[in-house]
């Protein structure tokens, strides 16, 4: 158990010397803005074409501030029925990673998490719970 919080500690810590190297101004600037969402199709971690447009907006403000980390998280629409919500969620995630990586933001910036079931509420919490959040600071 010591072991895996070492490497976990390991990997966590380009990512934190990133933001240490970042100036006040240009924290404040990436804070104001707005989260990039991507949305899939029940049970898809297919990126279409208007995903496409949202990953290479959120590909150049991570181009323009090298020193930011990058957080992609994964969620799926609640289903108490169905166990794989977190590796689903996942996939998600990964698959924008990927598409990041593709677009030039490198790897060691990019940190992937499936955060599982999203807690909405609502006519449109299905749709609105299956997505990919693009986080730069």
């Amino acid at each position: 158990m010591r072991r895996r919080a070492a490497l976990a500690a390991f990997a966590a810590a380009p990512a934190t010397l990133l933001a240490a190297c970042m100036s006040p101004q240009e924290r404040a600037e990436l804070a104001s803005l707005p989260v990039h969402l991507i949305f899939f199709a029940d049970d898809s971690v297919a990126v279409g074409p208007r995903a496409q447009t949202v990953i290479q907006d959120a590909a150049n403000i991570a181009t323009q501030h090298p020193n930011a980390r990058v957080r992609v998280l994964g969620f799926v629409a609640p289903d108490p029925g169905q166990a794989p919500l977190v590796a689903l969620s996942r996939a998600r995630a990964e698959a924008v990673a990927n598409e990041l990586q593709r677009l030039g933001v490198a790897a060691t910036r990019i940190r992937v998490e499936g955060r599982g079931a999203a807690p909405f509420s609502g006519p449109e919490a299905a749709i609105e719970a299956r997505r990919v959040e693009i986080h730069i600071g």
